[in-house]
């Protein structure tokens, strides 16, 4: 099978969050089972040029149409740790992808919209006819429209499969887009069938509009695919997504098993396996070291990610404190998205600067992250809302016990040890929270620390259970497939 993915980041080159891994983890899978995937990039100025080998032209004279002109853009091709990558890069006024930014300028929709249209141009142009198409979150959900409202008769029958990695952020335009991308009919698209916002009635929804178009919809996993629906979480979607709930499924998320290895990690002194684990503990040694924590019998405790409100960052913070009064340490790996929340922790460093049992990094280091992982006890992941989360998968690949929120795809990967009724003992492996307040946080943390000094055999047990699970791609890899093959041919 011959799969295009086009999509506004890929690890290690374009990352953003989980969106950068799932896109290249993906294509992959896909690749060892033996299809072709390409995938379709912005070229952003500030990408990782130096994970890209062999960039070169491949498209020069690409002529997209935009309002009443067309913007010539520049096709580059290069391989990606061996993903085969084209990187669109417009040569306009507008600069759309020379701000030193992936995403957050006023304009964002408008650049995204120019994307989306130049990689159907591009696919048109070159004469690339892929049986799937597979599109990622509101920056591309304007595909699926175009290709069906603009493309079909001169593509033919392309199926597009859309996934949605966050519902919070969803894409708005006005009738700009529909002129620039060529779609132009006002009275067409702003029925509320097809592209007009559930509850804006003079807004676009890009991402609605990949709902609507494309010919299979999935989110990161299933349970986040039920909140999409019955909760708040959906943001103002859930209507849309039952309207198409016939082709709405959670597909969860896997991880790449070969970056995240702890029998071959290059970032961590000790490689270790579940059959022997002593090599954990010296990587713990080496953490504190590096992090200059004191070496003393205590559980260590991380937590790995953004700094923001979905994060629960309030119970972050609370988790710390918390930590440190019962016997453990604390290492916080992770940047803030906002000004206020940024502050706030850089005085908390501060203010915990000469405390031997706890270190704030604040920022993001990739390297680092593969050595908090192997050398921590337990990660804390106390999201707001998770539609399918990470860090809890490396965390049993490192033998680390997270300690989560019930929600998202943390529900779907995390068994409560001492009280899921779903699985047996021997096939639980963390601990697991449902109220957003702080008692509930702190008996979770109790229950595993205490776990910890009690019976260390058995919270050593719990760890290995938890490795035992397989969360790489190998079943998200078989289920997109499976989908492929279901739009292949309807």
């Amino acid at each position: 099978m011959y799969i295009v993915q086009i999509a506004s980041e890929c690890a290690p080159v374009i990352k953003a969050g989980g969106l950068g891994d799932v896109v290249y983890g993906l294509s992959r899978d896909l690749e060892s089972r033996g299809h072709t995937v390409e995938l379709i990039l912005p070229k952003y100025d500030c990408m990782r040029y130096d994970h890209i080998w062999g960039l070169h032209d491949a498209y020069k004279d690409l002529w997209v149409p935009w309002y009443g002109g067309a913007i010539h853009c520049s096709v580059y091709c290069g391989w990606v740790y061996g993903r085969l990558c084209f990187f669109i890069e417009p040569h306009s006024p507008d600069n759309f992808f020379n701000r030193h930014c992936y995403y957050g300028c006023d304009d964002d929709n408008m650049r995204f919209a120019f994307f989306s249209k130049a990689a159907l141009e591009f696919l048109h142009k070159s004469n690339k006819r892929p049986d799937v198409i597979h599109c990622h979150d509101w920056q591309t959900g304007l595909v699926p429209v175009m290709l069906f409202e603009n493309y079909k008769y001169d593509m033919g029958l392309q199926r597009v499969c859309y996934t949605i990695h966050n519902f919070k952020h969803q894409g708005m335009g006005g009738s700009e887009v529909l002129w620039a991308t060529g779609l132009n009919q006002e009275a067409y698209f702003f029925q509320y069938d097809r592209l007009r916002d559930n509850f804006n009635p003079f807004a676009l929804n890009f991402m609605k509009g990949g709902i609507v178009y494309s010919n299979y919809v999935t989110t990161v996993s299933p349970h986040h695919a039920w909140e999409a629906c019955y909760t708040p979480i959906g943001y103002g979607l859930g209507h849309t997504l039952h309207t198409h709930q016939s082709k709405f499924r959670g597909v969860l998320n896997g991880i790449d098993y070969e970056v995240w290895n702890p029998e071959r990690d290059r970032y961590i002194p000790h490689s270790y396996t579940k059959e022997k684990l002593e090599g954990k503990a010296k990587n713990k040694q080496a953490l504190r070291e590096r992090l200059l924590l004191r070496d003393v019998d205590k559980p260590l405790i991380c937590f790995i990610g953004r700094l923001d409100d979905q994060k629960g960052v309030h119970l972050v913070h609370h988790a710390i404190y918390y930590a440190l009064e019962k016997g453990a340490q604390f290492v916080l790996l992770g940047s803030a998205t906002e000004a206020g929340i940024n502050n706030h922790f850089w005085h908390e460093k501060e203010v915990l600067n000469d405390n031997p049992d706890v270190h704030l990094e604040l920022g993001f280091n990739e390297e680092l992250s593969h050595l908090i992982y192997a050398g921590s006890d337990m990660i804390v992941v106390p999201s707001n809302y998770e539609p399918c989360g990470l860090t809890q998968m490396i965390g049993f690949r490192y033998g680390t016990v997270p300690i989560v929120r019930g929600v998202g795809g943390l529900v779907n990967t995390v068994f409560d040890r001492d009280y899921d009724e779903n699985h047996l003992p021997e096939q639980r492996n963390g601990y697991v929270f449902y109220d957003t307040d702080f008692h509930a946080l702190e008996s979770t943390i109790d229950r595993a620390i205490g776990l910890w000094y009690n019976s260390p055999e058995e919270f050593r047990q719990l760890a290995i259970q938890g490795m035992n699970y397989d969360y790489s791609w190998n079943y998200p890899g078989k289920d997109y497939l499976e989908i492929y093959e279901s739009i292949r041919h309807k």
